[in-house]
Order: structure tokens, then C-alpha cells, then sequence
């Protein structure tokens, strides 16, 4: 919500949000150069507390100016000390002091050091103009926004207001014609007065913080007091010195410049090495380090019923610019996209850059999951404005996965984790933005679980094979058996394949899972072939079984092993598998094809097959996805596409079969549309291998196979 920036006072400061620190990428993108000037909401708690403060300070300073009077303007005006020290003021203002690089600790300006000293010397009128000044310069300079310079011209005010009053109640009260010089026994008022100064500072801007980022008033002070207070100590301490010089040798005041350029550039140096180690080199965003550490933090804080959210985006297509115009034109394009996304999220939320294209976005106090979802749609939105780079013109999107705490995981691990899981079901579904589902999660401590049993039982040969023959739909001859997968788990029973073959998938096990299915369902072909049951067994492989090179020579090692003719086993690869551009140049697919390995097409209608390609591969058999055949008597539509793929199958020489066969009118539609074979419940359910072996002994017996043709395949069951 831009309306809701804050204006941040130099002194104790937010840092910039924007990917160079705050300022520098204004002109690639039309955003302002720093989202701390965009003003916050009217009536806002913010807006009323920065009008306050300021309205306050701003009359502290005009009736300090009064009492100030003009005979003495003019006449401090005259001395070349006072000219020396406006200087001094305003080249402090312009450099502050980095202690840190942290969102809620700022750098401390070294003028801080010569507005006290000219506070304690000359009074409260002096040192509050001499400040002003500096602060309105400073806001030129860098081209501060109105209301901040007025916020920090009021806070500063205020500061100098209250050291004046506590060096008051201890007698000291100094004007350009009296001025004060202090001596050793002043030392209680000059740390009364250096306290009263930096806690009002102090305060006043941790309010401000606390209010922008929506966070504790207490945490933001606890977070920010401490690396000020020893650079506001130091500073603070060396003004009575300045008083001194003043006093004695105006001409050496400018020596303090000197130790204040060292403790400068050391600050700077350490708060560099500080920022690398935290930041992004690229982008300028928090990395995973700084992401860590303020997830940490907002878990730490959340309140009862208070919702932290962690939102991973990935850039979708962002490879293609890479790719085709280069790295440097990637680079520039993801410093938009942070700079954007910098933009987009609600103040005191963090955007930060995990690599390549990834970013996250740590939201530490969400009401719930609508307004997650609304901070995710903001930035999806503020992400498709389109980006013109090298004379092109870039459309971007991202996908975006949401997990919260404390409803989806305790800690930061697994809210990446489970922000990711959401971010890829996004990509997958291609929704732009997903919330985790435990249920979706491939990585859940459950389907981690059922992974390791899988484990155990490919080890323990838990896993056994049921075949399901494919019947010829003309005479009843049993043209092969399909194997399938079943798993009896000993605490959870029955496992669906559907649940299983998916995990092993997306694992490691898929090899040795399809290892053990082969070398199974080859033993039982060996088995049947010598005992004179010579019926082909077909098994179902995946996508990386038929890319990997090692799948042939398994086949082709227990094929020889087993002494069995290369017909005894084919294999099913699904239409989506096999109709690839990989699967259709893969050295397996023509190695298997010299080897006589048949290979078989399912789920045949679900696809996109080309007419061509499916010429051209190596494919035996087409089998037609079950969705299709079950609706053949109740769709008419359903019916067209069977006839059409059976039509198909056959001018190109193919065999087809049916899923799904579950009931004799079924199966004589498919005959009388000349569909070659079935296989379904109707024709046969799946049967152990014990089971099947009977069951085949009685399909190919000569009193079976001599009934007449046409009536065999139509009877349920055989």
C-alpha cells in the first residue's frame, strides 16, 4: 500500500527499501527513489503521529527563533566561528555514521557532535537554527520528501529543547552574548543534558519505526538503542571538548574533522561487510541469511492468534531472457522486479532474493489468509506491468506459494519449505497463486514416511504383481496380461498404486521400484513360457524409465538370463510420455525397438498425439483410455471418438485395445466396431500370479480354445 509509507527521520532512520539502498533505480522503473517519501495515509495512527510531533517541534523552533532576536543573529553572524560551525553541522547532516545495516538501526548524522557543542555555548536558538538548516540541506541534497524534512527538523528540535531545559535546572544558560564554556565540575549537567537529547531522539523515531513497520514500540527500541547509543555517546562526549576549542582556539575546531572522518569510514567499511554477508549482491534485497533472521524474529514476537505469512515467487519463463538476450539484460530485469516488489508489500514486510529468479516476501503479522493472498495478488499485479529493456518489451508473471504460521509449520524451515511446495502447485496449475495443502505436499512427514516403507518393502519383497489379461474380443484368445503394482503395507493395508507409484516418481526409488517390477514380471514370464503358457506380460514404465540407457540392457540381460524370446515382455508408456519431442529422439526407444521389444501406447485420447510421430515410433499396440469405453452406451460423442481411434489404429497397422470393458454390450460394441482386444472387469479382474496361472491353463486348454468364435471373449469373467 503505498499510501502508507512513512517519512523516516535522518538520525535514528529506516533503511531504504529499494534495491540500491534506496535511491538510483527510480529511472528504470517511474517509482519514487526512496518509498520512505511517499507520505503516509491521512488520518492514519502514523499520519497523526507525524503531524503531532511535527506541529510541536516546528513551534518549539519558531519561539526559539524569537528569543533568539535579531541583534544577535547579526551579531553572532560576524564571526567567522559561527559560519565554520554552520559548515560543520551541514557536512555532518550529509554523513551520517552506519553502525549497521539493520532495518530498524539508521545512521547517526556527526553533526549531532557540533549542535550539541553550539547548544551548550551558545543556547538552544543557535543550535536549533544551525540544525534546521543542515536538516533542510540535507533534504535537498538528497531529495527528501517535505514531511520528512519537517519530521526531522521537529524531532531535532525537540531533542535540543529538552537538553536545553535539563542544562537549565542545573543554572546553565548561555545565549551568543553570554556564551558558557564548561569546566570539570560540570559534568553531571553535560550527561544529563547528552542523555535528555539522545533519549528524545531516541523515542521520538522509535515510535515512528514502530508505527511504519507495525511492530512493538519496546522491540524496536531494544533492536535500535544500542548500536546509536555508543556512536551517540562518543559524539556526545567530544562536543564539551569542541566547547573548549571554541572558547580558546576557534581556528582548531576543524581538526575535529579528523577523528569524525575515521570513525566514518570504519563504520562504513564494517557496516559494507555487514551488508554483504546479509544483503544480495545484485538486487540489493535481505538474502537468506537476513530472511532467517527476521522470520526468527516475527515468530519470536507473534501474538496469540496472530498469523506470520512467507511467500516464495518464482518468475515464470524468466529462463527464455536469459537465454536469448543474455545475462546482463536478466540481471537488469530482475533489479526491476525486486525494486517492484519493494513496492508492492505493506510497511515492515520484507522482500529478499533467494537467488537466481526466487524471491520471498516474509509478511511478519498477517491477520489471516485473505490478506495474505491480497499482499501475493498485489505483487503478481505490480510483476505484469510490462518492463522495456534493450528496445524490447517484457511481459513477466510469477507464481507465488503462501504457507503461515502458525497453521502450516512452527519454524522458518518449514515455512520455506511448504511455501515452496505451494509456489511449484502454482506453477504446476499455472493459478498464479497457491496456499499450502498438506494433502498436495510431496514432502510431508507422512508421504516422507510411506517413502521409507516403500523403501523397506522393494528390500523385503513386500510388493507382488496381479495380472490382468487382454482378451481378443473376436474369438477369446488371451493376447498377453498386464502386470500390476500391489503393495499390502503391514500397518496400513492396502496402498493404491495411485498413491505410491506417484512418491517413488518423484524420488529417488522409481529406478529400483521399476527394477524390481521387470525383474518380477520377467521371473513369472519365465515361469509361464517354459510351462507352455507363452503369453506376453506387459509392464508399466515411466517418463525417466524410458529416457534412462540402463533400461535396455536390464531387459536385455534377464531376457537372456531367463532364456526368453524378446516377445515375452512389453512395455506401456503413456500417450503424454511418448509423444514428447525427448521420448520421440530417445536412443532407448530405438535400441528397444532392435531388441523386439514391443512397445505399447496408453491411455490412447487423453493426449495430443500426432498423426506422424505416431507412425513413426515404434509402437505395436494403442491401448484406448477406459474414461472413453465406460461411456460408450450413454455418449454418443464418446462413442464417435472410439470408432474414430479404432479406425485410426488400424490404418496404421496397429493393434488396439479397450480399457475399461465392464460389461458384455460394452464389449460387442467394440467388436462390431473391429476394436482387436479388451481388458476389464468383465473379461477379467487382476489375479495374483497363482491365481492367473490357473486361470490360463484353462483359457488355452483345447476344449476351451475349440468353442466357437464370437462367444468365448463374451461371457464375464472367460
Amino acid at each position: 500500500m503505498p499510501s502508507s509509507r512513512i517519512p523516516v527521520p535522518a538520525g535514528i532512520s529506516l533503511p531504504a527499501n529499494s534495491p540500491s539502498g534506496g535511491r538510483g533505480s527510480s529511472s528504470a522503473t517511474g517509482y519514487p527513489a526512496d518509498t520512505r517519501d511517499t507520505g503516509p495515509r491521512p488520518g492514519s495512527p502514523l499520519w497523526s503521529y507525524l503531524a503531532g510531533v511535527t506541529a510541536i517541534g516546528c513551534t518549539a523552533l519558531v519561539v526559539a527563533q524569537i528569543r533568539l532576536g535579531l541583534d544577535e543573529l547579526v551579531q553572532i553572524g560576524r564571526t567567522p566561528l559561527f559560519w565554520m560551525l554552520a559548515a560543520l553541522v551541514v557536512l555532518g547532516e550529509l554523513r551520517p555514521v552506519m553502525v549497521s545495516s539493520s532495518t530498524l538501526v539508521g545512521g547517526t548524522p556527526t553533526s549531532t557532535m557540533f549542535t550539541f557543542a553550539v547548544l551548550m555555548h551558545y543556547g538552544l536558538p543557535t543550535a536549533a537554527l544551525l540544525q534546521a538548516v543542515a536538516v533542510i540541506v540535507s533534504g535537498l541534497v538528497n531529495r527528501r520528501a517535505w514531511h520528512r524534512v519537517a519530521f526531522n527538523i521537529a524531532q531535532v528540535t525537540l531533542a535540543c529543547t529538552a537538553a536545553a531545559v535539563m542544562l537549565g535546572l542545573f543554572g546553565v544558560r548561555s545565549t551568543p552574548l553570554l556564551p558558557w564554556t564548561p569546566r570539570g565540575g560540570d559534568i553531571p549537567a553535560i550527561v544529563a543534558a547528552g542523555l535528555a537529547y539522545f533519549a528524545v531522539r531516541a523515542l521520538l523515531v522509535s515510535a515512528a519505526v514502530a508505527l511504519h513497520e507495525r511492530r512493538p514500540a519496546l522491540r524496536v527500541i531494544r533492536a535500535s538503542i544500542g548500536p546509536q547509543a555508543l556512536v551517540y555517546g562518543a559524539l556526545l562526549g567530544l562536543a564539551p571538548l569542541v566547547v573548549v576549542v571554541m572558547s580558546h582556539s576557534p581556528a582548531l575546531v576543524p581538526l575535529f574533522v579528523a577523528p569524525l572522518a575515521a570513525v566514518y569510514f570504519t563504520a562504513t567499511m564494517s557496516m559494507r561487510r555487514d551488508h554483504q554477508a546479509m544483503h544480495d549482491g545484485l538486487t540489493g534485497l535481505p538474502n537468506r541469511k537476513m530472511l532467517i533472521l527476521r522470520t526468527e524474529e516475527a515468530l519470536a514476537e507473534a501474538r496469540e492468534r496472530e498469523r506470520v505469512g512467507l511467500l516464495l515467487l518464482d518468475l515464470d519463463r524468466f529462463k527464455e531472457v536469459n537465454d536469448t538476450l543474455g545475462h546482463p539484460v536478466g540481471d537488469r530485469l530482475l533489479q526491476i522486479v525486486a525494486h517492484r516488489l519493494t513496492h508492492s508489500v505493506r510497511p515492515g514486510d520484507v522482500v529478499a532474493r533467494l537467488g537466481g529468479d526466487e524471491f520471498a516476501v516474509l509478511l511478519p503479522s498477517i491477520r489471516d489468509a485473505h490478506a495474505a493472498k491480497e499482499v501475493a495478488s498485489r505483487l503478481r499485479v505490480a510483476l505484469t506491468e510490462p518492463v522495456r529493456l534493450e528496445g524490447m518489451t517484457f511481459d513477466l508473471d510469477a507464481s507465488i506459494g503462501i504457507a503461515l504460521f502458525p497453521d502450516d509449520a512452527p519454524d522458518f524451515e518449514l515455512l520455506l519449505q511448504r511455501s515452496d511446495v505451494a509456489m511449484y502447485l502454482a506453477k504446476e496449475g499455472r493459478t498464479g497463486v497457491e496456499f499450502y495443502l498438506a494433502d498436495k505436499d510431496r514432502n510431508s512427514p507422512e508421504r516422507l514416511s510411506l517413502l521409507g516403507d516403500l523403501r523397506r518393502a522393494i528390500d523385503t519383497d513386500e510388493l507382488e504383481l496381479h495380472y490382468q489379461p487382454k482378451v481378443s474380443l473376436d474369438d477369446g484368445h488371451v493376447e498377453g496380461v498386464e502386470a500390476l503394482l500391489r503393495w499390502w503395507h503391514p500397518v496400513r493395508g492396502p496402498i493404491s498404486p495411485g498413491e505410491f507409484v506417484p512418491l517413488a516418481e518423484q524420488s529417488y526409488l522409481m529406478r529400483e521400484l521399476t527394477k524390481h517390477v521387470i525383474d518380477q514380471a520377467l521371473d513369472q514370464a519365465a515361469e509361464w513360457w517354459h510351462a507352455g503358457l507363452g503369453v506376453p506380460i506387459s509392464v508399466n514404465v515411466s517418463a525417466r524409465d524410458l529416457l534412462d540407457s540402463g533400461l535396455p540392457d536390464q531387459l536385455e540381460a534377464g531376457l537372456e538370463r531367463l532364456e526368453l524370446p524378446a516377445e515375452a515382455i512389453s512395455l506401456e508408456v503413456t500417450e503424454r510420455i511418448l509423444m514428447t519431442d525427448q521420448a520421440y529422439t530417445a536412443d532407448t526407444i530405438r535400441t528397444l525397438a532392435g531388441m523386439g521389444v514391443q512397445l505399447a501406447l496408453d491411455d490412447f485420447g487423453t493426449g495430443y498425439s500426432s498423426l506422424v510421430r505416431l507412425q513413426r515410433l515404434p509402437v505395436s499396440e494403442v491401448k484406448i483410455d477406459g474414461s472413453f469405453v465406460r461411456r460408450l452406451a450413454e455418449s454418443p460423442d464418446d462413442e464417435r471418438i472410439v470408432r474414430s481411434i479404432i479406425d485410426l489404429v488400424r490404418s496404421l497397422g496397429l493393434r488396439s485395445v479397450a480399457e475399461g470393458v465392464e460389461s458384455g454390450d460394452i464389449a460387442a460394441r467394440l467388436r462390431d466396431m473391429g476394436c482387436h482386444a479388451g481388458q476389464g472387469w468383465w473379461l477379467a479382474e487382476p489375479m495374483p500370479a497363482d491365481e492367473a496361472t490357473v486361470w490360463l491353463r484353462a483359457r488355452l486348454s483345447p476344449a476351451f480354445t475349440s468353442r466357437p468364435r464370437g462367444v468365448v471373449g463374451l461371457t464375464p469373467g472367460g
